[in-house]
């Protein structure tokens, strides 16, 4: 029990929380009813109400994933369960000077791992900038981002896209209940990374999120995540006979299966899919029904997407983290040419042609990390960008230790200064011991600055103008920010219109 306790009284009963480094804190709080039972693969129901005091002082479980990916500290882990639809809240202390911009931020992990109470997404630094900050849990991989609803039968319904449903009933709940929390309903920005980046790219093509958010922020959004109808029933098929299930029987026998066992599907299942390379990732939203109709760069390209401010970009050195950790990605010779191998006549070599070293391993791992993230951003910039305001960035600061480590501006490294952790963490003041860590602060205070502004205003501030298809305007942060134009025009055009053959 923390001594300064701190109540608020939302539509679904009173929470509690705590005070403490000047900002008020909520955590798990439940925004849905626990999806388990007849409820597992349905849409997310609102939670129900609760008498008395509800104790929102520590976080709960999350989603089912691997144990090795819920670190919190060293040896603790958090439990994992299928009742993990909770949001956390954190507020100034002081929140007299009217409503503030809201901050929603959905964690990354590739749809099948991560958690809202991993400590680098602490968002204490955000708040005390002046926003209320939000950050919630989602239903991941089979249990919510593996699309099964093909398997419905007259007696079992299997909803889509899950996990989307679950992120637009989170807004719903931030919509009804912020301001209770000094935040302003008609203020929200959502962002997020990696996977929780594609997650807010994809929610800008959901018709029922319109009106939830007034902007969006997606830091390195991951391409390919999207599968029409057929490749998802194809998808649902190979997992329920990895299951061992009959077609017949298998909705109901969905609900039977302990969630232990469609992880162990869940892992085939994709291990199955990257060796086959069946022109997608299994796990992700589909396209088709009525939470996404359309595949959301189309709906940005035909201006049917919500028109909000955006700013999207991505890191120097996206794809060095693949090298050592979730090699997931092609970065060396043999993956690459597997993967364009299904690409189209002449897309090939069109795209080896913008990688003049190729295929040295440094030309392999940039190819990769273009594959994965930077054509998201590139096609992302170019189809909103022609319909609201669209704002890019990349991301080139790397202190010495990660740069000695061979990782230099790798994917999520910006986190770091978005979450102020190299003024907070021990894990950031490792990586700045000694003359880094000055830099690392006014890095920080810059892209901070930044995010901030956009959250109050739309705009990043002065000396970033809006990307256009006729500048190609990039601000560029580093120990030096600046900006550039068209940076990288050979890769950018080589993946134009690059899709996987389905």
């Amino acid at each position: 029990m923390h001594n300064n306790p701190v109540q608020a009284t939302i539509t679904s009963g009173v929470v509690e929380g705590f005070v403490r480094d000047g900002v008020r804190r909520w955590r798990s709080i439940p925004y849905a009813r626990p999806p388990v039972g007849e409820l597992r693969f349905r849409a997310p129901q609102p939670a129900e109400p609760w008498s008395g005091v509800r104790h929102c002082h520590g976080f709960t479980q999350c989603a089912p994933q691997e144990r090795y990916y819920t670190l919190l500290a060293p040896g603790r882990f958090q439990p994992t369960s299928e009742d993990c639809l909770t949001l956390n809240v954190t507020a100034p202390e002081d929140t007299e000077t009217g409503p503030l911009p809201v901050m929603v931020f959905i964690h990354g992990g590739g749809y099948i791992m991560g958690s809202s109470a991993t400590p680098i997404y602490d968002g204490a630094a955000l708040a005390r900038r002046g926003c209320v900050f939000v950050s919630m849990n989602y239903r991941l991989g089979a249990l919510g981002c593996l699309d099964l609803s093909s398997l419905s039968n007259a007696d079992v319904t299997l909803d889509s896209n899950l996990y989307l449903r679950d992120l637009v009933l989170a807004l719903r709940w931030v919509r009804e209940n912020i301001a209770t929390f000094g935040g302003d309903p008609d203020n929200v920005t959502i962002f997020g990374e990696s996977a929780g980046a594609h997650a807010v790219a994809t929610l800008l093509a959901v018709p029922a999120a319109e009106g939830l958010f007034t902007r969006a922020i997606a830091e390195s959004p991951a391409a390919g995540l999207v599968r029409t109808n057929e490749i998802a029933a194809a998808f649902a098929e190979r997992f329920a006979a990895l299951l061992g299930v009959r077609p017949s029987d298998s909705a109901r026998a969905l609900l039977r299966v302990s969630t232990s066992e469609l992880l162990a599907a869940q892992d085939r299942l994709i291990a199955e899919g990257n060796r086959d390379m069946l022109g997608a990732f299994p796990i992700g939203p589909v396209c088709g029904d009525d939470v996404l109709p359309v595949d959301p760069v189309e709906a940005m390209r035909t201006g049917s997407a919500h028109r909000v401010p955006l700013i999207v970009g991505s890191n120097a050195d996206e794809g060095r983290l693949f090298t050592r950790f979730l090699r997931m990605l092609p970065v060396d010779e043999p993956s690459v040419e597997a993967v364009l191998a299904g690409a189209g006549e002449g897309v090939r070599d069109r795209i080896i042609a913008a990688y003049p070293d190729y295929p040295k391993r440094s030309a392999c791992i940039r190819l990769g990390g273009d594959f994965a993230f930077n054509a998201a951003v590139w096609q992302i910039a170019e189809a909103h960008g022609a319909h609201a305001p669209t704002y890019v960035y990349r991301y080139d600061y790397a202190p010495r230790m990660l740069r000695w480590a061979g990782m230099g501006a790798t994917h999520a490294t910006e986190l770091f200064a978005v979450f102020d952790v190299y003024r907070n963490g021990g894990f950031g003041r490792l990586l700045t011991a000694g003359a880094d860590r000055r830099t690392a602060l006014q890095v920080s205070k810059h892209v901070q600055r930044r995010w901030g502004a956009f959250g109050r205003t739309g705009a990043p501030g002065d000396g970033w103008p809006a990307y256009t298809a006729a500048e190609r305007a990039v601000m560029v942060f580093d120990r030096r920010s600046r900006l550039e134009y068209d940076p990288a025009p050979e890769r950018r055009k080589a993946w134009q219109g690059f899709t996987l053959a389905r």
